[in-house]
């Protein structure tokens, strides 16, 4: 049976893991957001950055892509993922039911935000959210690059995140 990942963010330009094929998919029930903020990668303990993470919320469809994990490669990618995407636990693993453009339905495995976190941060105005981007950088880059690739991912697949669209001219504006 084929290993399905959903990327929604980094995923999306930097998977990790052979990937055998890659679908425009939806996952029902959750938005696409910068609710987490990145003490290890994106930012610092001092100076917090922010990720994108997907927020629960059922009134919301998030578009992304469906990324199958090339055989014999499943137990290799699922211990990458965890190391990479678990570094801190505002993330839970979860295998859910996501749709493919090309009509199938697969089950997959989506990192959410646990919202009781301590890094979770939902509902934070655009405003801020763009002049934390522009500011913060961690251990994997600025955070600004962080937002860059993934609109520009995004873009270039055909999918639209106006959120996304609208803080890279800001954060651009900001001189970032």
């Amino acid at each position: 049976m084929t290993m399905w990942v959903f990327g929604y963010g980094s995923l999306l330009w930097n998977p990790g893991f052979p990937v055998a094929e890659s679908v425009i998919a939806t996952l029902p029930g959750y938005a696409r957001s910068f609710c987490m903020r990145s003490i290890h990668h994106r930012g610092t303990e001092e100076k917090p950055g922010l990720v994108l993470a997907l927020d629960a919320d059922p009134q919301h469809v998030c578009e992304g892509v469906a990324l199958a994990v090339a055989d014999g490669h499943e137990d290799t990618t699922l211990a990458y993922l965890r190391e990479r995407e678990l570094i801190s636990s505002a993330y839970v693993e979860r295998e859910l039911a996501i749709d493919l453009r090309d009509g199938r339905r697969v089950t997959a495995l989506v990192y959410v935000i646990n919202a009781d976190h301590v890094q979770y941060c939902g509902g934070l105005p655009l405003e801020e959210q763009a002049h934390i981007i522009a500011r913060a950088r961690g251990g994997m880059g600025p955070n600004n690059e962080y937002l860059f690739n993934t609109a520009a991912h995004l873009s270039e697949i055909g999918l639209h995140d106006p959120d996304l669209e609208w803080l890279t001219r800001r954060v651009r504006d900001l001189g970032a």
